[in-house]
């Protein structure tokens, strides 16, 4: 075969018949649609929490952190009592 016969034959999708769905009942769908809300909203719920757990992990290292570098408080004068 050459290139221009290749151009002159019928694509594939053209020569067969059309794909027919089976009908789906509406309780189906539902089902369907509430498994797949579901499976999202837990999934995004366990990303939340991983993310709240690795951003209190970095806080609690960065105070860790910032308390070993701060400096020692500095002790205050003792004051005589006021008499009234």
């Amino acid at each position: 075969m050459t290139d221009t016969d290749d151009m002159t034959a019928e694509p594939a999708s053209e020569t067969q018949a059309p794909v027919k769905t089976p009908k789906v009942s509406p309780q189906e769908r539902a089902a369907a649609t509430d498994a797949i809300a579901r499976e999202t909203i837990e999934s995004e719920a366990k990303a939340r929490i991983r993310k709240t757990e690795a951003l209190k992990a970095l806080r609690l290292e960065r105070e860790l952190l910032e308390a070993q570098d701060a400096p020692a408080p500095k002790k205050k004068r003792a004051t005589k009592p006021k008499i009234a």
